[in-house]
């Protein structure tokens, strides 16, 4: 179980970790139901980075400095998933679409579709009422990291591309799926009540609808896809934050 935690600390963050951990995509697989709490730890970083910053600077540059924060903890492994699946979406067909995505250089979909995701997230989180944006902050990262179990249990793999992230989704088990959702739920409910549960909600969703459409585009699911999940159910907690807040204090 250590070695668990330690694997997926080590795969879902910059954070080192002593200890034995294992880096193969099949372990990281078996440590998938850690994910959560990973995202739970990250979350509750960025709260008390924000609460501070916050007191320190206006809401729109502590926002930014958040974000950075975020995506430094996580070294963007996920901003490059997503880049490299929208990339791919521009192809005319799937083969074309993965050997665009095994390039490691980014195409213009890809650079303008990070920038407009970059800037919907920062925006997002600095519309975000104080009574609620710990909580929002929270939450984000965890139900961003129970994305890929979603996605793994869900659609199938694409066998035939390296990197395709097949050994992981194979390796995902319906126990992690459920503890981990278990455990979103109710960090949800704690956090904001119904409102928590329907922002965590929302965010799956977002990241359930860019797996079908990447996998029905690329007849599979790639390691990308679910890097790029990660990064829409966190867009979708925070977009739904600051719906559901808007509606509750109209």
């Amino acid at each position: 179980m250590l070695s668990g935690l330690i694997t997926a600390v080590r795969f879902l963050t910059v954070v080192p970790v002593p200890g034995k951990g294992l880096d193969d995509a099949d372990a990281i697989g078996r440590a998938a139901a850690w994910f959560s709490l990973v995202g739970l730890a990250l979350g509750l970083l960025l709260a008390v980075t924000d609460w501070v910053l916050l007191r320190l600077f206006p809401p729109l540059l502590s926002a930014l400095l958040v974000l950075t924060v975020w995506k430094l903890l996580t070294g963007g492994l996920h901003l490059d998933g997503l880049a490299d699946c929208l990339d791919g979406l521009a192809a005319r067909d799937a083969d074309r679409a993965l050997a665009i995505m095994r390039d490691s250089r980014i195409g213009t979909f890809g650079a303008v579709g990070l920038i407009l995701f970059l800037l919907l997230a920062l925006v997002a989180l600095a519309e975000l009422p104080r009574v609620v944006r710990s909580q929002t902050l929270v939450l984000a990262p965890m139900v961003g990291r129970y994305a890929p179990l979603v996605l793994a249990r869900t659609f199938p793999p694409v066998s035939s591309a390296p990197r395709s992230g097949s050994a992981f989704i194979q390796a995902v088990s319906g126990a992690a799926l459920v503890g981990g959702g278990v455990t979103v739920a109710v960090v949800a409910a704690l956090l904001l009540r119904p409102y928590g549960l329907i922002a965590a909600a929302a965010g799956l969703l977002l990241a359930w609808a860019a797996g079908w459409v990447f996998s029905r585009r690329l007849r599979g699911l790639t390691g990308d896809g679910l890097g790029a999940a990660v990064e829409l159910a966190e867009l979708g907690v925070l977009l739904a934050g600051v719906a559901v807040a808007r509606l509750a204090l109209a």
